[in-house]
């Protein structure tokens, strides 16, 4: 089901990130289109134009990993028939990483699963990641709001070649789930709109993963940030479970039903014994801190040196001020501030 490369011990190590422009009239037109077939409209819970927007954090992203993770060797931009125009700005700032960016269309990692494309749903999309032609057995996934602020090495990811997996072990969300189902029965029974879908949890599609896998009583709980996975792993599974691959991509726009794939990597790796389990080292940034939460925030993130990489989540909801305070520090941890030369590239 792959063209890959196996490495020995941790071998080579690839970063993947998932990225969509939603400014891009193509694609916006694309959604429209699929949208008014099924006759579903942007306001159904994984179809919010929000979902699509990019503020330019992909930028970030791939100048974080180059700066801080230094061992990747590729980085795959995996999009639907977008590009992020990356290129000269890294053979400028990084000359001897010139030519590691790869763009990686939605019709690769789907070929043989064509029908399921158009997709809008970065949880079906991620789950496809695995099959990017020559892509490394152990690769880190990324969403393009993952950003590292310090430097890692690859044993920080790997260790003997078996994922070191960020997290915390948790009970079922049983209160959520009864919370869910109080909301459902007020909206649509009592108010009558039919319509009506509960906000998708992230805490209750891992454990709804993990239970695929046995995980009755507690699973492994991850946050936004880069997941270290092993194609190998994967692809064991989905060649098994073919049908469950199918269902999974299935959804073209985020479901409260669908598995989450880094999630079913985690809870594979740790049933297998294959699994370093290790404390989250991770900051998050909402736009919904005021400023004095914020500047603690960046200000905790600059000094505490176990923190090695960022979230900053829904930036398009942020303010303006927000966005410059983030970006205006971002510039300054990834050396950012000087202008490169995109013709002499230098």
């Amino acid at each position: 089901m792959s063209d890959n490369i196996k490495p020995a011990d941790n071998g080579p190590i690839d970063a993947v990130i998932l990225w969509v422009d939603g400014s891009d009239a193509r694609l916006a037109e694309k959604r429209r289109r699929y949208l008014a077939e099924k006759q579903l409209t942007s306001a159904h819970p994984g179809a919010i134009p929000a979902r699509f927007a990019s503020s330019n954090e992909i930028r970030y992203c791939v100048f974080s990993i180059l700066k801080f993770a230094s061992f990747v060797r590729n980085i795959y931009i995996v999009t639907d028939e977008q590009n992020p125009g990356l290129n000269d700005e890294v053979k400028a700032r990084f000359p001897e990483r010139a030519g590691c960016l790869k763009i990686v269309d939605h019709r690769e990692i789907f070929r043989d699963y064509e029908e399921y494309l158009p997709s809008f749903n970065s949880s079906s999309i991620h789950t496809m990641i695995w099959r990017i032609r020559g892509l490394s057995d152990n690769f880190i996934y990324f969403n393009d709001d993952m950003i590292l602020i310090r430097e890692t090495s690859a044993e920080d990811w790997f260790i003997d070649g078996k994922p070191v997996q960020r997290g915390k072990w948790l009970l079922p969300p049983v209160r959520k789930i009864a919370g869910n189902a109080i909301k459902i029965l007020i909206n649509k029974h009592l108010r009558g709109n039919r319509d009506y879908r509960p906000k998708i949890s992230f805490y209750i599609r891992q454990w709804q993963t993990a239970l695929l896998l046995g995980r009755r009583w507690r699973y492994f709980f991850h946050c936004h940030t880069a997941h270290p996975m092993r194609i190998t792993t994967l692809e064991k599974y989905f060649r098994a479970n073919d049908e469950l691959l199918r269902k999974t991509i299935s959804y073209r726009f985020r479901d409260a039903e669908q598995l989450l794939a880094s999630s079913l990597a985690y809870h594979l790796e740790i049933r297998n014994g294959t699994a370093h389990l290790a404390r989250l080292n991770l900051g998050y940034l909402h736009p919904w801190y005021s400023e004095e939460r914020l500047n603690r925030r960046i200000d905790r993130c600059t000094k505490d040196q176990r923190i090695k990489s960022i979230c900053v989540q829904s930036v398009e909801m942020m303010s303006g001020n927000q966005r410059e305070k983030i970006f205006n520090w971002l510039d300054n941890v990834l050396n950012l501030n000087n202008a490169p030369d995109l013709n002499n590239g230098n």
